[in-house]
C-alpha cells in the first residue's frame, strides 16, 4: 500500500498516522473503496501500538474519509470525501471563531454580501422550479405568526441554503456551507429580538422573485438591502444589551 511509514515521531503519533493516511487518500495513492491493511498490519508497518492505530482510524472516520464494514468481506475502506462532512468540520471552527469575537459584524456582512451575490447571480442562470419552490416554502413558513424564534432562524438558514443550491456549483456550495451554517445562526441569535420577521420575509420574497425573473441586478441589490438591515438590527440589539447591563450596574 503506498503510504509512507517512515519518519513518524513519537509526539502526537495518532494524529501523524491519520495525517499520513489522509494525505494518501487525498492525493490518490489510496483509491476510493480500497481496503486498508488491518490494525495489526498498520501497527507493524508504522511501528506503533494497535490502540494508537485505532485512535488514528477514529480521526479519519470522523472526517468521513474511511468507513468500517463487517462480515467476511469486511474491513476498513476508503470513502469518497463527503463535502458536507468535510465542511461541517470547517463550520465548527468558524462558529467558534465567531463566538469568541474573532470576526466583527462588518466582516461577516461583507463576506456574506460578496459570496451570496455570486450565488445569486449564478442562481439566476441555473435555478430550477424545485429551487424556487423550496424558497417559497420557507417564505410561507416565515410568515406564520405561531413560528418560534428558533424555527424562524432555522427557516432563514434554509432559505439561503436554497439560494446556494440553486447556484449549481459544487465548490461554491462547499465554501458557502461555512457562511450559511456558521455565520447566519450566530447573527440570527443576536438580532432575533429586534428584527421584524415580516421585513425579513419580504426581503426573501423579493430575492426569490428576482431569481425567478432571472434578474441578477435586482437579486443582488435586494440582498444588499437585507444585509444592511441585518447589520442595523445587530447594532440595535447590542445597544439594547449594553443599556440593560448599565441599568443592572
Amino acid at each position: 500500500m503506498p503510504i509512507e511509514y517512515q519518519d513518524v515521531v513519537r509526539t502526537g503519533v495518532a494524529r501523524q498516522v491519520a495525517d499520513k493516511i489522509r494525505a494518501a487518500i487525498l492525493d490518490g495513492r489510496l483509491q476510493i473503496d480500497e481496503r486498508l491493511p488491518t490494525e495489526e498490519d498498520l501497527a507493524k508497518s508504522f511501528g506503533i501500538s494497535r490502540p494508537t492505530v485505532r485512535e488514528a482510524l477514529k480521526r479519519l472516520a470522523a472526517q468521513n474519509l474511511i468507513r468500517s464494514q463487517r462480515g467476511p468481506t469486511g474491513g476498513t475502506f476508503v470513502s469518497r470525501p463527503d463535502p458536507e462532512g468535510l465542511s461541517s468540520a470547517i463550520t465548527g471552527a468558524a462558529t467558534l471563531l465567531v463566538g469568541v469575537g474573532a470576526f466583527d459584524i462588518d466582516e461577516i456582512i461583507g463576506a456574506r454580501l460578496e459570496t451570496e451575490a455570486i450565488c445569486s447571480r449564478l442562481a439566476c442562470e441555473r435555478r430550477s422550479d424545485a429551487d424556487l419552490a423550496a424558497m417559497r416554502t420557507e417564505i410561507a413558513l416565515q410568515r406564520g405568526p405561531a413560528l418560534s424564534d428558533e424555527d424562524f432562524c432555522a427557516s432563514d438558514v434554509r432559505f439561503h441554503r436554497a439560494v446556494v443550491q440553486a447556484a449549481g456549483n459544487g465548490p461554491l456550495s462547499l465554501m458557502m456551507y461555512t457562511v450559511v451554517e456558521a455565520f447566519m445562526p450566530i447573527t440570527n441569535m443576536i438580532v432575533s429580538q429586534v428584527r421584524e420577521r415580516r421585513t425579513v420575509a419580504d426581503f426573501h420574497d423579493r430575492i426569490a422573485a428576482a431569481l425567478e425573473a432571472r434578474d441578477a441586478a435586482t437579486a443582488t441589490a435586494v440582498l444588499s438591502e437585507l444585509l444592511t438591515y441585518l447589520r442595523d438590527s445587530y447594532a440595535t440589539a447590542l445597544k439594547r444589551r449594553d443599556e440593560r447591563e448599565a441599568k443592572r450596574g
